[in-house]
């Protein structure tokens, strides 16, 4: 009799246990560089909310041009001084958190800093070079970040020339098989600028901008954008993270108030294979709203 009484329950333990693996656990990445007033990038890792740090941006580089980091107010790399961000981001990954290098921006980011491009696969094994030697497990007498070894490079190419970014990719991953390659791309499938990269197959991870796109975002739509998360789960990339405004001067479209998120729109998405967690711009508008507070037990 008492066997027979546990079944049930039994039964039901193991439903929930199969119901939770299906539930995949997400992690939350976010952009840091951009913004005064944001957190140290050692207290943004210690907060414990993130997985992923992406500094943005390295936004000149390639046709010729000397790379320039830009970190705004943080640190000033013309004069050496982004070379003290060394420690804090050895403290991040002591503390298991990957720290990226985003390569690229959008037009505010480069009204101010330059141009980037890549004019041939000779160029972009250039690049590829620079990256490796400044940033990455290569050595350089000028590396801007000071001696730390950042874990990968992330593409967020929205300006310029489609081509040679698959080449950049390549010989990225040829340089060092452990370098993290991450993507940025706007939520309209195929992207125009990072789509050729990503169908490499050699990116890890690619936060996919579910916003200043209206037609594929939340707010279009169960439907539109549930098909837009269907065709970026058929890129061969690892996992995809769902990209999003902290706040709503974050973006000029896009933002998904927290608890809509946590209700509404991962559940439609964690079931995915694929499914990474979420990707906010930035780490300045999160101090302002606690927005990773709010998501991160959902994610």
């Amino acid at each position: 009799m008492k066997s027979q009484a546990l079944t049930p329950f039994l039964l039901a333990g193991s439903l929930v246990v199969a119901f939770l693996a299906t539930c995949q656990a997400g992690s939350i990445a976010v952009y840091w560089g951009q913004n005064d007033g944001e957190a140290s990038l050692a207290e943004t890792c210690a907060s414990g909310n993130y997985e992923f740090v992406i500094l943005a941006f390295l936004p000149k580089f390639g046709k010729g041009q000397t790379p320039e980091l830009n970190l705004a107010s943080h640190c000033d790399p013309s004069s050496g001084g982004c070379r003290s961000q060394s420690k804090d981001i050895q403290s991040c990954q002591r503390s298991g958190v990957k720290v990226l290098l985003s390569i690229g921006g959008g037009d505010g980011t480069l009204q101010e800093c330059g141009s980037y491009g890549l004019s041939s696969p000779g160029d972009a094994s250039q690049v590829a070079m620079y990256l490796w030697n400044n940033y990455l497990g290569g050595t350089s007498s000028s590396r801007p970040l000071g001696d730390a070894v950042l874990d990968g490079i992330d593409f967020d190419i929205e300006l310029g020339s489609a081509k040679f970014w698959n080449n950049l990719a390549t010989d990225l991953k040829k340089l060092g098989k452990t370098v993290l390659l991450s993507a940025a791309p706007q939520c309209p499938f195929p992207d125009e600028w990072d789509g050729g990269a990503i169908n490499t197959g050699l990116f890890d991870f690619v936060w996919v901008q579910f916003y200043n796109n209206e037609e594929c975002q939340f707010s279009a739509g169960r439907s539109a954008f549930l098909n837009a998360w269907k065709k970026w789960e058929s890129v061969p990339a690892g996992k995809i993270f769902l990209g999003l405004p902290a706040s709503k001067d974050a973006a000029g479209t896009g933002f998904v108030p927290a608890r809509e998120l946590t209700s509404r729109v991962l559940p439609l998405i964690k079931g995915s294979p694929k499914y990474g967690g979420v990707m906010l711009w930035s780490k300045f508008y999160d101090d302002r709203t606690g927005y990773s507070d709010a998501i991160k037990s959902h994610v």
